[in-house]
């Protein structure tokens, strides 16, 4: 009877930190940065008085046995969205990714960690109706907040950095 008790709960605890992602396998070396980033994050992005709000929904997740990072976001429920794979590619010997958006471009980039905590990324834009040619972002994990700042080069000029502030999210990426 004892033994079977523990079996149970020895079972539970299993099922519990397989759900939980403590079991989970990691990510390949030159992913490690990411494993606390994993999950969904929110922000509303601070917008000049009397426009419509803006809200963004993001998640990360690890995918292709560790090998690549998948992220996925929609802002305003499906308004506009994107999907990055980010991996390590050995010929460059960089972190390098690939982000497609609902906005029909797209944009191609490097990643380089800055600490255990923190990595910028550096993309040219192929296709943007708006000017926007390249892109350069910080993003900083503090615990559970993230915060990510923006720059980018639209018509030959870099714009003023942009800063948002993730939090963890229990809302889901909508694409329409």
């Amino acid at each position: 009877m004892i033994k079977q008790q523990l079996l149970k709960i020895t079972l539970l605890v299993l099922i519990f930190l397989m759900s939980t992602g403590v079991m989970a396998k990691d990510f390949a070396k030159e992913l490690a940065i990411f494993n606390g980033y994993l999950g969904t994050w929110e922000s509303n992005f601070a917008v000049a008085e009397g426009q419509a709000p803006v809200f963004d929904v993001s998640r990360w997740e690890r995918v292709l046995n560790g090998k690549a990072l998948r992220t996925l976001h929609s802002i305003n429920e499906g308004e506009y969205g994107g999907e990055s794979i980010i991996f390590y590619d050995t010929t460059k010997q960089a972190l390098v990714f690939y982000y497609f958006t609902t906005a029909n471009f797209h944009t191609t980039g490097t990643l380089e960690i800055i600490d255990e905590n923190t990595f910028a990324a550096y993309e040219d834009v192929t296709g943007n109706e708006n000017g926007i040619t390249q892109v350069k972002s910080v993003s900083k994990l503090l615990g559970d907040k993230m915060m990510v700042s923006t720059s980018y080069l639209k018509n030959g000029e870099w714009t003023k950095e942009q800063s948002r502030t993730y939090t963890r999210s229990n809302k889901t990426v909508v694409f329409k």
